[in-house]
């Protein structure tokens, strides 16, 4: 036991330190302290860790007072707490405008500013004149507030304070989308302001989100109103991408000492140890070489006295921390011709408040006046810890009770939605809506948290709503919102990852809930049985295994006991006038609870929709033949009816429509109405009221059903209709250090997106790249959608590439399906918009992995024996007999010419692309193809062409150099570089021949193995190609090959069958090349160095 008059002597001691280096400049107005003597301004993140100390002292003085003094000391140094974190608070409230904005936009210019007036908490310079953005900053603050409110601190005073700190949550909680400035506010490595996601604003984010969830920030006084709430899939989204970074810090920085914050103390961010102690490693090594890390008591005291050992000492004895060390400008030749021998001066702030905050927390800790638990109350220090296996609870729930008989015929009992009262089942689009109340405050102008979808693991909670239980369906099953959740085959893959996700990624308390309904939609066109492959389904989930994961069945009310609950208590008490929405529910509104009791008169009534398969457009049954009535509208000549002026009939299209049983007519005819009158036009088809959008509704409601894809995609574009996770999936590939390009080559049409951007922005990007080709662009959204699923779960698919393009990934899908089923392009384009969307997805997963596949296998939906690819075009015309086609064809062309109805005709595909009985024919060139446009090169490809750029003067690719100094911007296994060589590279359109010229500059790269310290020029690969393409040609016309088998391609004069020639063997590509770049070097190497063999 500690004397008493030994600990107190210690501490006064440590209050002088903390007195005469960090309060004696503390602010005795607004409580906050400025940067130093040459920048009076305050900054929110040194404040925060200056004050650190303060409060750690408070703790260790409230911990040993055993005097009435000690006590007032204590009281004295929290309220210094105190003072400053809301001095801090009231700097953030002034701009809550921006807090607002930037809830949408994600804009720099919409940020809170990084630094603030000292005396009166005003901003200080700027919104385009610093690197404000830093969400690491904003966080650490919130992640403090929590720490201090848990310890027994009182910050927040009022609701209104409590709505600012909500608000404040909305801010960072999609930091894993946001690229900002850092921590070090200069953004990119380069230092000129260019903003970038960062791993150490991502970690902080994720931990203040955790901090403060379902925290009371009037601490044991509040009750439930003072509650703040985070959102479990917003967290996890920051995991998920702050692993997949980790140990790089962003894309222009490979390591960075700001990363240990996050794994360590303070934030504890990151859960799997292995990737602590591999970042850990990085940066030791990298930062601080020929060391060890502190792994015990004996290496944590050495690197104390290290610490004690350069401190600069006072004459009061006070020892202060430098801000930096640096070697004298007049012995800096000195060092570099010998590293480390010259002695470093202390430079900077003396003290760094910030550093001498840390220094002080880090001594009261060892002598130990402080156990780790109480400057970390919320156990942040544990979350590496192992959680135990997450089982998963599954309740099926039948849409109607003849559903129910048909699952129970099948051995699957269930409860339908009627008998589970009192639970109320809503879709989890109520769920986003709900939350959207939350932190609302019209004083404050702060309107909520943004409308944006709730994930698994936020469905996966029963919901205490105004004393009522509630339950949602996962997003994924709402057809309503995109027409993925149309595929019965697309709905049970995303059931199972879903599935694989909770299983690995739940945190809370009880276990994880999922409620998932069966519907008509899901029953085979005969309703007589459910769909095979939900059914399989079903049955595998009863067997207790699914996804990965531990799965047990049973009703809703027999969970309550081992589930999860969170209480909305933000719904409890609000008044009418604080709950007027901004957001737009699929109805196109959302109801106010104003004084209403019941949250169900909120809340719609129904889960499921009935659906209608009659769309009502036809006549009575009538034996008149459709080419009679349809000719009756054309005028001499035309295709489409016109009036007597030469201007379309819209009226006889109308007529036209009623008429017509072809849903592609249908279709194509409310495409011409649409593109003309726009979609609030009345048509008046049933009286008043009918306008083209509740048409065009009616008709993708029956296509849905009946499985019509291509119809279903090109009504989609017209609706606007967006996957609602579209910038999520946009931001994931993105934060997985992937850049994307929509549209085709060449740019400008060919757009490329480096940063993550507002939803809004995207679609409307996507559009523009497609020339506004709805079905293109509807077709590019589901793509990346499937690409974000992918890196989720098989992040290998992407190694080596950086630059992912959705333009020539399609264009590569569409030849894939023009060679495999021998047709042409335009019939392949048709096939490929005609796929459901699990077979395309389960395409676009085959050409990722590389793998051989058969096309008809994975095309032909033998459960509902419909071929999609051949098939589904063709089902466009049901309804309509031979001669019906044939009066109407002429009119077909003639829209098709006159308003370019939506196709992929843009994607120039090969119309005779020869398929020969021998398989391994045009097999090298399928994977040259194929690796070429998705940029897949050899790993470790960018570092071999940085080392070979140190010995030349550049590379030149098609006209477009990539110089040797780029080595000396850039780092060899930095990101930006290879992004960089990427971007030279994909000035080449075609990727068969862009890859030829990939696997010349790998013979290349050999040469920096070579002893020889410059080759002296520029190297042209694109000649060595075309030597290498020459002496291919010689040698096979020296074979007697005929010239037909020699064939060109005219844009690049390279032989076809070189592009199809595997890389080895004595007719090899690699062969020639290597041959080529002998030759072309030899005369570029200095005499006397050796031969290039």
């Amino acid at each position: 036991m500690r004397s008493r008059s030994n600990s107190g002597v210690k501490l006064d001691n440590y209050v002088r330190i903390i007195h005469q280096t960090i309060l004696k400049h503390q602010n005795p107005v607004t409580g906050l302290l400025p940067g130093g003597p040459d920048h009076p301004d305050a900054w929110v993140r040194d404040n925060v860790y200056s004050i650190l100390s303060v409060w750690a002292l408070s703790l260790a003085y409230r911990k040993n007072a055993d005097r009435d003094e000690d006590k007032a000391k204590a009281y004295e140094l929290e309220q210094s707490v105190v003072k400053l974190m809301r001095g801090v608070l009231q700097c953030m409230m002034r701009q809550l405008d921006k807090v607002e904005k930037f809830k949408y936009s994600r804009s720099t210019s919409d940020s809170l500013h990084a630094k603030y007036n000292t005396s009166t908490c005003a901003t200080v310079v700027g919104d385009d004149q610093w690197g404000h953005l830093q969400v690491d900053a904003t966080s650490l603050f919130l992640f403090f507030l929590a720490q201090m409110t848990a310890s027994g601190l009182h910050i927040i005073y009022t609701q209104d304070e409590v709505d600012v700190v909500q608000n404040l949550l909305f801010y960072i909680e999609t930091a894993y989308k946001v690229a900002d400035y850092g921590m070090w506010e200069r953004g990119d490595k380069t230092n000129q302001g260019i903003t970038e996601i960062n791993a150490s604003s991502i970690g902080m984010a994720k931990a203040a989100l955790e901090a403060l969830d379902d925290l009371n920030l009037f601490g044991a006084k509040g009750g439930p109103g003072s509650v703040v709430h985070a959102l479990a899939d917003d967290i996890q989204h920051c995991q998920s991408i702050l692993t997949s970074m980790l140990p790089r810090a962003s894309i222009s920085k490979e390591v960075d000492a700001g990363v240990l914050a996050i794994i360590s103390y303070p934030a504890f961010a990151v859960e799997d140890i292995s990737i602590v102690n591999m970042t850990k490693e990085e940066i030791i090594s990298k930062l601080q070489t020929d060391t060890k890390l502190p792994k015990s008591p004996e290496q944590v005291q050495e690197y104390q006295d290290a610490l004690e050992g350069i401190l600069i000492k006072q004459k009061d004895g006070i020892r202060l921390l430098p801000e930096l060390y640096s070697a004298p400008a007049d012995k800096v030749e000195e060092e570099y011709l010998h590293p480390h021998s010259v002695d470093r001066v202390p430079l900077g702030k003396c003290p760094l408040r910030w550093g001498q905050s840390l220094y002080i927390l880090g001594k009261l800790l060892s002598e130990g006046f402080l156990a780790p638990g109480e400057i970390d109350p919320l156990n942040r220090r544990f979350s590496t810890i192992p959680k135990p296996d997450v089982v998963v609870q599954v309740s099926i729930l039948a849409e109607t009770e003849e559903i129910k008989q048909l699952l129970l015929k099948n051995g699957i009992e269930v409860e339908t939605v009627a008998d589970i009262h009192p639970i109320h089942v809503q879709p989890s689009r109520v769920l986003s809506h709900i939350y959207a109340r939350l932190g609302r405050n019209p004083r404050l102008g702060l309107t909520g948290r943004p409308y944006r979808r709730i994930g698994v693991l936020g469905t996966s909670k029963f919901y205490i709503i105004r004393n009522t239980i509630f339950s949602f369906t996962p997003q994924f099953i709402d057809h309503q919102q995109f027409y993925m959740a149309l595929d019965n085959k697309m709905i049970v893959e995303m059931l199972r990852t879903e599935i694989s996700y909770l299983a690995s990624r739940w945190r809370m308390t009880g276990r994880p809930t999922v409620t998932f309904p069966v519907s008509q939609t899901m029953l085979t066109e005969d309703q007589s049985n459910l769909d095979p492959a939900v059914l399989a389904t079903l049955k595998k989930l009863q067997d207790g295994y699914y996804g990965g994961a531990r799965i047990q069945t049973g009703k809703l009310s027999e969970f309550f006991t081992t589930s999860c609950f969170a209480h909305l208590s933000f719904m409890d008490g609000k008044t009418a006038s604080s709950q007027e929405s901004h957001e737009g529910s699929d109805d196109g509104k959302v109801h106010d609870f104003r004084c209403d009791d019941d949250v169900n008169m909120y809340l719609p009534n129904k889960l499921f929709r009935s659906h209608h398969l009659s769309l009502n457009l036809n006549l009575p049954e009538s034996s008149e033949p459709q080419q009679t009535q349809v000719r009756s509208f054309f005028v001499s000549g035309s295709g489409i009816p016109t009036d007597a002026s030469g201007a379309v009939d819209h009226v006889a299209l109308v007529q036209l429509l009623k008429e017509t049983q072809s849903l592609q007519d249908q279709a194509d005819i409310l495409y011409i109405l649409f593109k003309d009158k726009g979609m609030d036009w009345d048509t008046q088809l049933h009286g008043k009221g009918s306008t083209v959008c509740s048409l065009l509704t009616d008709l993708y409601e029956k296509v849905g059903q009946l499985k019509q894809w291509g119809l279903v995609r090109m009504i989609s574009g017209m609706l606007r209709k967006k996957v609602e996770e579209l910038d999520s999936a946009c931001s994931d590939l993105l934060a997985h250090q992937k850049h994307l390009t929509v549209g085709l080559p060449p740019e400008p049409r060919e757009k490329t997106i480096t940063a993550p951007i507002p939803p809004d922005r995207l679609a409307a990007l996507i559009d523009e790249a497609s020339d506004n080709n709805i079905s293109v662009a509807i077709l590019t959204q589901e793509i990346m959608v499937y690409l974000a699923m992918s890196i989720r779960t098989q992040p290998s698919l992407f190694s080596e590439m950086f630059r992912l393009r959705i333009g020539l990934i399609i264009q590569v899908m569409a030849t894939e399906l023009a060679q495999s089923l021998n047709c042409s392009g335009a019939e392949a384009t048709d096939s490929l918009m005609s796929l459901s969307p699990s077979e395309l997805k389960n395409l676009l997963h085959h050409i990722l992995s590389g793998k051989e596949f058969g096309v008809q296998r994975s095309v032909r939906d033998l459960d509902t024996g419909v071929s999609p690819a051949i098939s589904i075009h063709q089902l466009g015309n049901t309804g309509a007999t031979k001669s019906e086609r044939a009066g109407i064809s002429k009119l077909k062309s003639d829209m098709k010419m006159r308003y370019r109805l939506p196709s992929i005709e843009s994607l120039d595909i090969p119309d005779n692309i020869p398929v020969s009985k021998d398989t391994r024919q045009g097999q090298w060139l399928r994977r040259r193809r194929l690796d070429g446009a998705l940029n897949r090169v050899p790993v470790g490809f960018y570092q071999k062409v940085w080392k070979i750029l140190q010995k030349c003067h550049g590379l030149s690719i098609e006209g477009f150099v990539l110089p040797s100094s780029t080595t000396r911007e850039m780092t060899a296994a930095e990101i930006k570089f290879s992004v960089h060589v990427e971007t030279v590279l994909n000035r080449v359109p075609q990727p068969e021949y862009r890859q030829l010229l990939v696997e010349a500059i790998l013979v290349l790269t050999m040469l920096a193995d070579v002893d020889v310290q410059t080759i002296g020029s520029i190297i042209h690969v694109e000649k060595i190609v075309h030597l290498a393409n020459d002496m291919f040609y010689k040698d096979q016309k020296d074979l007697g090959a005929e010239d037909h088998i020699l064939d060109r391609d005219p844009s690049t004069g390279v032989c076809r069958l070189l592009y199809d020639s595997a890389p080895s063997g004595r007719f090899g590509s690699m062969t020639y090349l290597t041959k080529a770049v002998a030759v072309y070097v030899q005369d570029l190497l200095p005499s006397g160095s050796c031969a290039v063999q």
